[in-house]
C-alpha cells in the first residue's frame, strides 16, 4: 500500500509542505500575489466541494421519503452530471497548464504534483463509479421500479468519492498556493 495514493494518504508530506509552512492558508488572501484567477480557482474548489454537498443531501433526503423520485430524478442528474463535467475540464486545465508551469518554478515539489496529477488518474475511476451509480439510480427512478437500493449505492458512492474529492482539493490548494505567492506566479 502506498501512503502517498489518494485513497490512503491523510496529507502531503512535510517534505512537500515546505511553502505552506512559509505561507499558511490564513495569511493567502492577504499576499499581495494573491489574485483574481487564485481567488476563482479556489472557489472553484468550494464550488465542487458544495455540489456534492447538495448531491448527498438531496440523496439522503430522498431516502428518508422527503423528496419525490421524479423530483429527485431530474435535480440529480442535473448536479451530477455537473460536477463531473466540471471536474474532468477542470483537472484537463490543471494537469496541462497548471501544473506544469507551477512545477517548473519550483522543482523542490515536483514529487507534489506528480502526486496530485496520479489523483486526477484515480478520480476519474471515482467519476465514472459515480457516473454508473447515477445512471443507476435514474434508470430504476425512469423506469418506475423501486429505487431505494440504488440511491443507497449512490450516496454510499457520494461519501467515499466526497472524501477522495477533499483531500484532493485540500492537498493541491496546499501546494499550488504558496508556490503562486511564493513566486508570485499568475494562473
Amino acid at each position: 500500500m502506498n501512503p502517498l495514493d489518494l485513497e490512503t494518504r491523510a496529507g502531503l508530506p512535510d517534505a512537500l509542505r515546505v511553502l505552506l509552512e512559509q505561507y499558511p492558508r490564513d495569511l493567502w488572501q492577504a499576499h499581495s500575489n494573491f489574485d483574481g484567477l487564485t481567488r476563482f480557482w479556489l472557489e472553484r474548489h468550494l464550488m465542487f466541494r458544495q455540489v456534492l454537498a447538495e448531491l448527498q443531501g438531496d440523496t439522503r433526503a430522498f431516502l428518508d421519503g422527503n423528496i419525490a423520485a421524479q423530483a429527485h430524478a431530474g435535480r440529480t442528474a442535473q448536479l451530477a452530471g455537473f460536477l463531473i463535467n466540471q471536474l474532468h475540464g477542470h483537472h484537463q486545465i490543471e494537469d496541462h497548464h497548471y501544473f506544469p508551469k507551477l512545477s517548473a518554478a519550483e522543482t523542490r515539489l515536483e514529487r507534489g504534483f506528480e502526486i496530485l496529477d496520479a489523483d486526477h488518474h484515480a478520480l476519474d475511476a471515482h467519476l465514472q463509479g459515480l457516473t454508473d451509480d447515477t445512471n443507476a439510480l435514474l434508470r430504476a427512478i425512469s423506469e418506475k421500479r423501486p429505487a431505494t437500493d440504488a440511491a443507497g449505492a449512490l450516496e454510499t458512492r457520494l461519501g467515499g468519492f466526497g472524501r477522495f474529492l477533499d483531500r484532493h482539493l485540500t492537498d493541491e490548494e496546499e501546494l499550488v498556493v504558496p508556490v503562486i505567492l511564493h513566486h508570485g506566479f499568475r494562473l
